[in-house]
């Protein structure tokens, strides 16, 4: 109820009205939003209770607290939006997740959403579908990079390759920290065009490209002293994933960084997730431990492996190994 009522605030434009009038009365936001009284005032007491704002003598003003929080909206409405969208999944096909993995897959909207083979085509809703998740992923990634950057120096790498690298966020992050660093994304061919109108115009776009491509079948491309895969791998079965893992050995540098940053299985016994981890519960049978790529990695003859872990909204990890020099 607090996720949902907060939600309508930002659709109706409260929230807007608030931060940039600081306060208003709440009859006055009453008339402008369209609401009736008792509309109105259900929603604000929602609201008050969850300290999102706050009422005095029928003046309404954000809380002090949310709107410090609100430096990071972007993250917030996309959690909440995110959130929303497979809520019916677990509402109503949470014992087929259980019980059924491959019918839940085939039902459930979560799988709807990201739909990789979408990304395959050109097509307009072949492009607005895509360009959904993606809007998704990489506001999160967004965030998640700043920890990762906190985890690894970058600053030795010279040409890096995100395979499976979406938007390019992650490497628009480490790009703009490290301006010695050049990019590329690995990825399927819609995913490389809407990632490039995602870079266009950024300072750091000249040092970012795209290779239009499927790991699957295609061999990855060489010439790279930094190769990375971000919350890529989960998506697939430990075998394929493995795949992966030996492609990006085989074409890395000899010198060269592999790289895993990726979150764990999300702990559920000491309190129930919120509302913004719902769509990480639906995933729960494809997260690792860190032990699955290490592992992986020291079979394929890489050295120096190193796992480190971290807790943002849920549990990461980063595995870092290095290719042996010739």
């Amino acid at each position: 109820m607090d996720a949902r009522a907060l939600k309508t605030a930002f659709e109706l434009g409260l929230i807007d009205r608030l931060e940039s009038a600081r306060s208003g009365s709440v009859e006055a936001l009453g008339r402008t939003l369209g609401l009736d009284a008792a509309g109105l005032r259900l929603l604000v007491d929602l609201l008050a209770a969850n300290r999102v704002v706050t009422e005095h003598r029928g003046d309404l003003r954000l809380h002090e607290r949310f709107a410090a929080a609100l430096r990071y909206r972007d993250l917030l409405e996309t959690k909440l939006d995110f959130a929303g969208a497979v809520i019916d999944d677990f509402a109503d096909l949470f014992t087929l997740l259980l019980k059924d993995p491959a019918r839940f897959m085939g039902s459930a909207r979560l799988f709807e959403l990201f739909d990789y083979r979408r990304a395959l085509e050109p097509g307009l809703e072949n492009y607005q579908r895509t360009r959904g998740w993606m809007r998704i992923t990489s506001t999160l990634t967004r965030y998640e990079a700043r920890a990762c950057m906190q985890l690894h120096d970058f600053s030795a790498h010279r040409r890096m390759l995100d395979v499976g690298g979406n938007s390019g966020e992650f490497v628009l992050q480490l790009c703009r920290r490290h301006p010695q660093l050049h990019g590329a994304v690995f990825d399927l061919p819609l995913v490389c065009e809407i990632g490039l109108e995602h870079v266009l115009g950024e300072p750091e776009s000249g040092r970012i490209r795209f290779i239009r491509g499927d790991a699957r079948k295609d061999a990855l491309p060489a010439g790279f002293d930094l190769i990375a895969f971000k919350s890529m791998l989960h998506d697939w079965p430990e075998e394929q994933a493995g795949r992966f893992l030996a492609a990006a050995a085989g074409a890395l540098e000899p010198g060269g960084t592999l790289l895993v940053f990726e979150r764990g299985p999300l702990p559920v016994r000491g309190a129930a997730p919120p509302l913004s981890m719902l769509p990480h519960l639906l995933f729960f049978r494809s997260y690792r431990q860190s032990g699955a790529y290490t592992e992986r990695l020291a079979a394929l003859g890489l050295e120096a492996i190193e796992s480190r872990e971290i807790a943002l909204d849920s549990p990461f990890f980063l595995v870092t190994a290095r290719k042996p020099a010739r």
